[in-house]
């Protein structure tokens, strides 16, 4: 793809933003598809250690395990990293390839040092680690050999995320978007070969395989960026930029670990509850969160443009880009959030309940995604408010002070539902919490960073949300209905048609803009089908 940006001295004010709305439908189409092939991978990972180990102590061990990936891939791929360096290459873009060479040259090396100490660190305090995040774990041990396992993903995250950071700054979308079917597909082959002999550490091992397979598949696009060897040798002697560039890591590194602590707050009061819980969370979790990633496939397009856009002094062009993105990413997380809430036991059983996984896990791993669904705009604004806010070289300390109230609220909320509504009540917890941190950034963003339209915005929002009531009404309906039809692929497979009709009429009757492009996408899938 041709960076937009470049376009040629003659093309009018009026061609500009129709070139930019068609660059990024581009660029969202392609990481729509890769995004989808990487969630689909996704399941079929999920699927397929549920059907070897189910959700049992075992999976639990593994879970406390994966908290380090998870952790890793928040802080190091999809927020901390992406949040500091996009905008730090798309101001390095604008200066000249001389930044660019200064950028990689003073920050790729340190980061390198800064990722093997910390890798080195989960290995030796593996055991400690597992007393803090889990301390009623029924078999600790097993979680200490599967943290060691997964400890490799700090350095190869880090370093892929970096990579990933770098080639969409570059608009370069294909690799950054397919690193998770890579991953997902090391994850499988090592679980499928070795779980006889390896047990659930087979799985760890995978994610330390996959995680390698991340950057091997971005190098070759990464390494077509680096300077040539006269330049970078010239480039290394200077590092004027750098200190700025850590000194807004801070901020933002310390907002993806009080958002990811969301998630350490919710395994540390499951490890109280029976065996199984943590796992019931962390398939209900995956499950939810896919209309949330898919939400913000256009806010991860067009962070570089927004970032290129502050850089340049153009607020009202950034002011219109984040009020669009935060319309669109509302449409999809909201029409997916209702059909996830009126299909959960139906999505569960037809994804998982087969071989250890059996028709009890199957109703309690349901009724914690049906909880989960309701924090899902939450979830997806606050991914998405948080880029325009890190989309400058200046620190942004608000999202950290907005984070916080929503973790304390997740945190108090869990530790009083727990006794009287187990792994439900943590869910319920994630969902006020997330919700609050959302309203906050919403409401800070307007004042400190780009004037957006509050109103506007949260008009938008709640038509959608009423829109989405429906779908769901309609969807829980259809459900309920009784004979041959309520069969969970029949049902699922209708309510794939009904909860996208009676959303986006709904939402077309109350006025959302937005909901055209939906309705226009229904129409066109009938006419295909007629």
């Amino acid at each position: 793809m041709t960076g937009l940006l470049d376009a040629p001295a003659r093309e009018t004010a009026e061609a500009a933003p129709a070139r930019a709305e068609r660059f990024v439908a581009r660029a969202a189409a392609v990481t729509a598809l890769l995004t989808a092939a990487g969630a689909l991978c996704g399941l079929l990972r999920d699927q397929i250690v549920a059907h070897l180990f189910g959700a049992d102590g075992a999976t639990d061990a593994f879970l406390v395990a994966w908290t380090v990936p998870e952790f890793a891939a928040t802080l190091l791929i999809e927020e901390a990293m992406a949040l500091v360096l996009v905008p730090a290459f798309s101001l390095a873009l604008a200066r000249g390839g001389g930044a660019v060479r200064e950028l990689v040259a003073g920050t790729f090396p340190r980061l390198l040092a800064v990722l093997a100490g910390a890798c080195a660190a989960l290995l030796a305090g593996a055991p400690l680690l597992v007393r803090l995040l889990a301390p009623g774990l029924a078999d600790p041990a097993l979680a200490v050999d599967c943290t060691r396992l997964t400890a490799l993903s700090v350095l190869t995250f880090g370093v892929a995320g970096y990579f990933s950071a770098a080639l969409r700054a570059h608009r370069r979308f294909l690799a950054p978007a397919a690193i998770y079917v890579a991953y997902n597909a090391g994850i499988i082959a090592a679980a499928l070969t070795f779980h006889s002999l390896w047990g659930v550490r087979a799985a760890a091992a995978g994610v330390a395989a996959g995680g390698t397979l991340m950057v091997l598949l971005q190098l070759p696009f990464f390494l077509r960026l680096l300077p040539r060897p006269s330049a970078r040798r010239a480039a290394a002697g200077a590092g004027g930029g750098v200190p700025v560039a850590f000194a807004v890591i801070a901020p933002v590194a310390l907002f993806a670990v009080g958002r990811q602590a969301q998630v350490l707050a919710e395994r540390f009061l499951a490890s109280g509850l029976p065996a199984g819980a943590i796992s019931h969370l962390n398939y209900a979790q995956k499950v939810a969160q896919i209309p949330m990633v898919l939400s913000l496939m256009v806010c991860t397009v067009t962070l570089p443009l927004v970032a290129r856009a502050l850089a340049e002094g153009d607020t009202e062009g950034a002011r219109r880009r984040v009020e669009r993105d935060l319309a669109l990413a509302g449409v999809v997380v909201l029409l997916g959030a209702a059909y996830v809430v009126a299909y959960a036991p139906q999505i569960t059983g037809l994804l998982f309940q087969r071989g250890a996984f059996d028709a009890e896990a199957t109703d309690a791993t349901a009724r914690v995604m049906r909880v989960y669904g309701l924090g899902l705009l939450g979830h997806a604004l606050t991914g998405a408010l948080v880029r325009p806010f890190f989309s400058t070289a200046r620190p942004a300390w608000f999202p950290l002070a907005a984070m916080v109230p929503g973790l304390l609220v997740t945190v108090a909320g869990g530790l009083l539902a727990v006794p009287h509504w187990g792994a439900p009540g943590i869910a319920a917890a994630n969902a006020a919490g997330i919700t609050l941190t959302a309203l906050l950034l919403l409401h800070g963003l307007a004042r400190r960073a780009i004037p957006i339209d509050t109103r506007r915005v949260l008009g938008t929002l709640l038509r959608l949300t009423l829109a989405a009531t429906l779908a769901t009404g309609a969807g829980l309906t259809l459900a309920a209905l009784p004979g041959p039809a309520a069969a969970p692929l029949p049902t699922a497979a209708a309510g794939l048609l009904v909860v996208p009709a009676v959303f986006a009429a709904a939402a077309h009757a109350l006025r959302v803009p937005e909901a055209a492009l939906l309705v226009s996408a229904l129409k066109q899938r009938f006419a295909h089908a007629r």
